[in-house]
């Protein structure tokens, strides 16, 4: 497991409830095994002979450096063998009993989404959410699935929606933050109105490539400005979905930010009014201040939370956007995984620490 050495000791929260766990990312033991029998024949040919081509801006090599193989903690390799959080068994001993977890809400990443071959997308997006269900949800009740979408083709995702939302295995649908276009555009509605009108929020989860450059400056040269590009992406998708109007067209909608940070959003917020105001012919869609419509959408996993020397800082960053906005994440296996003990290491009211690792999370995912 990963170390870092810190000069000055954290406050550790001591949670008594179960914890709501926003984000973990359970992986395949093999696809062969466990999602290629969800795939028709035919599209398991295609894999054999053509691959899966993402929409990235390098042909080969991994987004992630050597030093951290697939992002993941140096403990997080099953002892049976396989990939990071690939075992059921130990997934439960490590971290859900390891950390008193009573929801953990997984979030397949790098499978599917990103793929040039849109229908080989959807087929892949649909295998994911079988293997969801076969080997996680109904074999633990303490874990949830995300409905992965195979977001370019709208209709595909409507489809997976309508399959999937009714049963207890889903609390979320499932995209990424870097989109080929910006999320507010019109071709991504029907898949947010599908999505509210079956109850599910919209979990956005920070990473993904669709086609261009991760930074509006380009290709960074480190792993870390990635990392860091993180949060803009967020940022432009919020202000996209805001500016649009769709949050006006669809009133009931939810949206859930993960991994993108959390305490650039008041800054943002304030921009978003002030810009409002000033241009408010071209924004006439827009019938209220952004912030009021952010507040009320919209809610972001606290890893990887931003931790400032003077920790009351953070707190008011967290107090402009509103205590109940923030839920708890772990980020399990990931090398930055987030201990629930000293997750946000500042000193919280009873309300406070039992929204932030349980009570949010329950009413954003409208659990009870």
């Amino acid at each position: 497991m990963n170390v870092e050495a810190r000069p000055n000791p954290l406050k550790t929260q001591s949670v008594e409830l179960g914890i709501a766990d926003c984000d973990v990312h359970p992986n395949p033991a093999s696809l062969e095994d466990e999602v290629f029998p969800f795939i028709e024949q035919k599209w398991r040919d295609y894999i054999a002979t053509y691959g899966m081509v993402q929409r990235i801006g390098f042909a080969g090599g991994t987004q992630y450096p050597k030093g951290q193989p697939r992002a993941s903690r140096r403990d997080s390799y099953p002892p049976e063998g396989g990939p990071p959080a690939s075992s059921l068994s130990f997934f439960r001993e490590q971290h859900l009993d390891a950390h008193n977890v009573d929801m953990a809400v997984m979030i397949p990443l790098r499978i599917g989404q990103a793929l040039q071959n849109m229908d080989l997308a959807v087929a892949v997006c649909a295998a994911i959410n079988e293997w969801q269900t076969e080997f996680w949800t109904s074999k633990e009740p303490r874990i949830k699935g995300s409905i992965v979408m195979a977001y370019e083709n709208a209709d595909a995702c409507v489809q997976q929606i309508e399959k999937h939302a009714h049963k207890d295995d889903f609390v979320q649908i499932s995209m990424l933050s870097r989109t080929p276009d910006p999320m507010g555009h019109r071709k991504y509605w029907p898949i947010y109105e599908a999505a509210a009108a079956n109850g599910l929020p919209v979990g956005v989860h920070a990473f993904g490539y669709g086609g261009n450059p991760p930074t509006g400056g380009g290709y960074p040269s480190y792993y870390i400005e990635d990392m860091m590009a993180h949060a803009q992406s967020c940022q432009a998708l919020i202000t996209s979905m805001v500016y649009e109007g769709v949050f006006d067209r669809i009133p009931d909608l939810k949206l859930v930010i993960v991994e993108g940070g959390i305490a650039w959003l008041p800054s943002l917020m304030w921009r978003l009014d002030k810009i409002w105001e000033k241009n408010r012919l071209e924004l006439s869609h827009v019938k209220r201040p952004p912030s009021e419509i952010i507040r009320q959408h919209v809610w972001l996993t606290s890893q990887p939370i931003e931790e400032p020397d003077n920790r009351q800082q953070l707190v008011e960053a967290i107090e402009w956007m509103g205590w109940d906005r923030v839920l708890y994440a772990s980020d399990y296996p990931h090398w930055d995984f987030d201990d629930p003990k000293r997750a946000l290491p500042v000193q919280l009211t009873k309300e406070q620490r039992d929204g932030f690792f349980r009570g949010n999370a329950y009413k954003a995912y409208g659990l009870s």
